[in-house]
C-alpha cells in the first residue's frame, strides 16, 4: 500500500489518481456529478459504512444546515479510503466537523490505520483553512469494535442531537421467506397473519400525495405520543433526494383504500434501512405495520438486499431507555443486535467543546438522530420516526 501523500486541492472532473482530494460543496438535491460516481459505487461495495457516506447524503444534508466537502484517497486507479467531511455551525463563531457511517477505511488493520492518518492530515488541513473555530471533530464509523488507532478519541458521554444509533437490529435476508418468518419471535408471525386475513395489502407511493400521506400518518403519530416531529419540508427533501438517486421508497399498509401506516426506506448496497415510520391508532387491531415490515423485507430481498436493518434499537438490559417501546416492537421481527462502537469525539478546543456540552445538556434532546438545527428542532427533542404498535 502507498500513502498518497499528496496537497489537498479543489476536485477537477479527471483528479489524478495518487490524491487526497477535497470537493466542494455540490449544488443541493442536484445529481451527483460524474467525479462523486466512483465513490457511491465503492460505497455500496464497502460492508463497513452506510448511506450517510454518500455524496445524494451530503446533498440533502444542505437543507438542515450542514455544508459538506469530500475526501477520497486514492492509488492506481484504486480508491483506499476517504470520508464525506460535514461542517454545522451550531454558533456564530464556532462549527463542528461530523462523519457519519466514517471514515471509510481498508479492512486490514494495519492498512486502515495509514489511511486514516492521511484522512486525518486533510481534515487537518482543512481545518486550518477553516474561518470558524471548530470545536471538534466527531466520527461515527460503522465498525463493531475500536481499533487502537482512534485511542485519542473520546466516546460521546452525554446527550446530544447530532447523533446516529449505534445499537441496532438487522434481519438476514439472505434467508428463504419461510426462513426470515421462522427466526421472528411468535407474535410477529402471528401478526403478520391477522393483517393478512384482515386483507391489509402493501403499496409504494413516493408521489406528491404519497409524501403528503406520509407526513399525515407520522404527524398523527407524534401528536398522539406527545413527541415533536420535523417539519413537512424535511420529508418532501428526503423523499426528493432517495427518488433522484433512486436509493429509497415510501411504502404504506392499507386497508380498504385506508392508509394507516406508512414507512421510509433507504436502499444501498446489500442494506435496506427502515428509515423513518409510523402508524395511526385507527384499526390497530389489523396490525397493519407487522405486515408493512414484512413486505419491505420481501421486496428488499427481491432487490438482492442481503439486511433489512431496522435502525436503532434500545439495548436489551436497559428497560427504562426512551426508544424501549420501539424497540419492543422491532424485536419481535428477529435479527441480530448490531452493537457499533460508540459516537467519538476528538476535542480542538476544550472550552468551546464544555460551552457545547452544556448547551446540548439543557436542551432536553435524547440524543438520537435529530438532524435539525437547534433554531429549528422540536421544543420537545424526543425520538420520533416509529410507530410502536403492541
Amino acid at each position: 500500500m502507498h500513502s498518497t501523500g499528496a496537497a489537498l486541492e479543489p476536485c477537477a472532473p479527471h483528479a489524478t489518481l495518487q490524491e487526497a482530494v477535497t470537493c466542494a460543496p455540490a449544488s443541493p438535491l442536484t445529481p451527483s456529478v460524474d467525479r462523486w460516481k466512483a465513490w457511491d459505487d465503492y460505497l455500496e461495495a464497502t460492508p463497513e459504512t452506510g448511506f450517510m457516506q454518500s455524496s445524494w447524503w451530503a446533498d440533502f444534508r444542505v437543507n438542515v444546515g450542514f455544508k459538506h466537502s469530500g475526501i477520497i484517497l486514492k492509488n492506481r486507479g484504486c480508491i483506499l479510503g476517504g470520508a464525506m467531511l460535514q461542517k454545522f455551525a451550531y454558533a456564530p463563531d464556532s462549527c463542528f466537523y461530523y462523519i457519519q457511517d466514517g471514515p471509510v477505511l481498508p479492512p486490514d488493520e494495519s492498512d486502515a490505520s495509514e489511511v486514516f492518518s492521511a484522512i486525518f492530515e486533510a481534515v487537518e488541513e482543512h481545518r486550518r483553512n477553516e474561518g470558524l473555530t471548530v470545536t471538534f471533530l466527531r466520527i461515527e464509523p460503522r465498525w463493531e469494535r475500536r481499533p487502537d488507532f482512534l485511542s485519542w478519541f473520546r466516546p460521546l458521554a452525554f446527550n446530544d442531537i447530532y447523533v446516529e444509533p449505534r445499537n441496532t437490529l438487522c434481519v438476514d435476508l439472505r434467508l428463504s421467506e419461510e426462513g426470515i418468518l421462522t427466526q421472528m419471535k411468535p407474535k410477529g408471525r402471528y401478526n403478520i397473519r391477522v393483517a393478512q386475513k384482515h386483507g391489509v395489502t402493501i403499496v409504494e407511493d413516493s408521489s406528491e400525495q404519497g409524501v403528503a400521506d406520509f407526513i399525515r400518518i407520522y404527524r398523527r403519530m407524534a401528536a398522539r405520543q406527545g413527541l415533536g416531529a420535523k417539519p413537512a419540508s424535511y420529508f418532501r427533501s428526503l423523499v426528493s433526494a432517495l427518488s433522484s438517486a433512486e436509493r429509497g421508497s415510501v411504502l404504506f399498509a392499507e386497508q380498504e383504500g385506508a392508509r394507516l401506516a406508512a414507512a421510509i426506506v433507504v436502499y444501498f448496497g446489500q442494506r435496506a434501512t427502515y428509515f423513518y415510520g409510523g402508524s395511526l391508532a385507527r384499526r390497530r387491531h389489523v396490525m397493519a405495520p407487522y405486515l408493512l415490515h414484512f413486505e419491505i423485507m420481501r421486496r428488499a430481498k427481491a432487490m438482492g438486499c442481503e439486511w433489512y436493518d431496522l435502525w436503532g434499537v434500545a439495548p436489551q438490559d436497559n428497560a427504562n431507555h426512551p426508544w424501549q417501546n420501539i424497540s419492543v416492537f422491532k424485536r419481535k421481527f428477529g435479527g441480530t443486535e448490531v452493537q457499533l462502537v460508540p459516537t467519538l469525539d476528538l476535542v480542538y478546543d476544550a472550552a468551546a467543546y464544555a460551552d457545547y456540552r452544556a448547551q446540548q445538556c439543557g436542551s432536553g434532546g435524547t440524543g438520537f438522530r435529530d438532524t435539525l438545527p437547534p433554531e429549528c428542532a422540536p421544543q420537545t427533542r424526543k425520538y420520533v420516526g416509529e410507530s410502536c404498535p403492541k
